[in-house]
């Protein structure tokens, strides 16, 4: 298990989720993924939490989710962990190991209280819709499969 206290610079975080500075720099500049810190010359850092959160969001990128949808699903799964998406502000970073339990089927911390109704009902809307954005996916990976086909047949 990762060194949860650990921070890495915003280079570090480019080389492990595969994104680049820039794609980086301008979720922070849009509020999705704010780093946990600075160092003394001003240098972004992040934690194994923004890193889990960073890859939430690149799992919703393939799946054509836009910003505001993205910045949505961090909030509910925020408020499921109890922690900071309730106000509609940027996060921090907290609760991101829970964040993507939630988004993978687990979860913490609900009342029970109408919120939290809402909340979950959130949640599984965003289930239903990731699973109607797959089968489209899974139906253009079958049109370009027999596309190479096609064109393979060609060769031979």
């Amino acid at each position: 298990m990762p060194d949860e206290t650990a921070t890495m610079q915003i280079g570090e975080l480019a080389e492990r989720t595969e994104m680049s500075l820039r794609t980086i720099r301008h979720y922070d500049e849009v509020g999705l993924l704010t780093p946990s810190g600075r160092s003394e010359g001003g240098f972004r850092l992040y934690t194994h939490d923004d890193y889990l959160r960073l890859m939430v969001i690149r799992r919703m990128k393939p799946l054509g989710f836009s910003l505001d949808e993205m910045a949505e699903l961090l909030r509910v799964v925020d408020a499921l962990d109890g922690g900071a998406g309730d106000d509609g502000g940027a996060d921090d970073g907290a609760g991101a190991d829970d964040a993507a339990a939630a988004v993978d089927g687990g979860g913490a911390g609900d009342e029970g209280d109408g919120r939290g109704q809402a909340t979950r009902a959130s949640l599984a809307a965003f289930i239903d819709e990731t699973v109607e954005r797959r089968a489209k996916l899974e139906r253009q990976l079958a049109m370009a499969d027999e596309f190479l086909e096609l064109l393979r047949a060609r060769l031979g």
